[in-house]
């Protein structure tokens, strides 16, 4: 019965295997579990120092606002009081000297030239101003 072809001795599995294969999953659960033991204690572990402690109180005043327009013509005024010739640089001095430093606002009419601003502006870092801001309208 060699040529029978009934295969008596040989079993054919023709059916898909409906096992699952669960090795790898607990290798990596078991991985998962050394790492989550290894580090887990490290996350509480907290280092004890003796912090400074200070009695400094914030300054509770806020520094005065200043003004300054420009209209289209060119003129300044400041804090809505027109200006004279040379009294801005004088002005500008005496804003550096006093503590709190007060804020200069800058107002200008879009019709201004940028050089009446650029000279403002330098004259401001030449008496030692440092809080200058700009104020424009929003639509």
């Amino acid at each position: 019965m060699i040529g029978s072809g009934n295969n008596a001795g040989v079993t054919s599995h023709s059916a898909p295997m409906s096992e699952i294969n669960t090795t790898p999953l607990v290798d990596v659960m078991l991985v998962l579990l050394v790492i989550f033991i290894i580090t887990a204690p490290l996350l509480t572990h907290a280092v004890k120092i003796d912090l400074p402690q200070t009695s400094s109180q914030p300054i509770p005043e806020k520094p005065e606002v200043i003004s300054i327009a420009i209209d289209a013509a060119g003129k300044m005024y400041w804090n809505d009081a027109p200006l004279v010739d040379g009294e801005l640089k004088v002005k500008l001095q005496e804003v550096a000297q006093k503590k709190p430093q007060p804020e200069l606002n800058i107002r200008a009419d879009k019709e201004t030239r940028y050089q009446l601003l650029a000279e403002l502006m330098a004259d401001a870092q030449n008496a030692g101003v440092s809080k200058l801001g700009f104020v424009s309208e929003s639509k």
